[in-house]
């Protein structure tokens, strides 16, 4: 046992001396995220009556009450939430309406579909849907053989069906989840300099 400490010592003296550096993770985080987040509160905005219609019809649609209000939230939420994660403000506070707008998106919306994302049929996370897709795929694939360039239309990347599950939403959430507990992070965020700036840190923090 003394000699599995008088080696954990040393390697966990190096691995403390990356504290320095613990704001890169929650920068990089909020770096991917900010994007994604705007973009799709963007897209609402821009297609507003058509995304209200779709969050209030109950036939086609999600069924949503007040359908204009749930957009406005959702779309505000999305597309200056992404701005603060870019500017690395109130990270802990926006992070908590984000994480609601994935959790509804990923039940709401994507449940029904399973997890994957794009369909895989040889992924054991497959369920009946993604396993059904792959003949659809396969015919696709075949007509666009027969009719169409398709080294070309492939050449960027192969053809695919989308399922359209939970995945990227719960990925998402579990990304904003972690920046919820780390904040915006050490000397990469404005929260940061902020709480230095009026002495809000910890002194072990600073």
């Amino acid at each position: 046992m003394n000699a599995l400490l008088r080696l954990y010592q040393p390697a966990h003296q190096a691995l403390q001396r990356t504290s320095f550096a613990d704001g890169l993770a929650p920068l990089l985080l909020r770096l991917y995220l900010a994007p994604v987040m705007m973009q799709a509160g963007w897209n609402k905005l821009s297609h507003f009556e058509d995304t209200a219609n779709w969050f209030g019809n109950p036939d086609w649609g999600l069924g949503l009450p007040a359908p204009e209000l749930m957009t406005a939230l959702a779309a505000g939420t999305e597309f200056f939430g992404g701005v603060l994660l870019l500017l690395g403000l109130a990270i802990r506070w926006i992070s908590i309406p984000l994480m609601v707008t994935m959790l509804v998106a990923a039940f709401a919306v994507h449940w029904p579909n399973g997890w994957l994302a794009i369909a895989d049929a040889s992924s054991w996370l497959a369920n009946d849907r993604v396993l059904e897709a792959a003949e659809r795929l396969e015919r696709a694939k075949s007509i666009l053989r027969e009719h169409g360039n398709y080294s070309w239309l492939t050449g960027r990347g192969s053809v695919v069906i989308l399922n359209n599950g939970i995945e990227f939403a719960i990925t998402y959430f579990v990304m904003l989840l972690s920046l919820f507990f780390t904040g915006g992070g050490r000397y990469t965020s404005l929260d940061y300099w902020l709480a230095r700036r009026f002495q809000l840190l910890p002194e072990g923090q600073r």
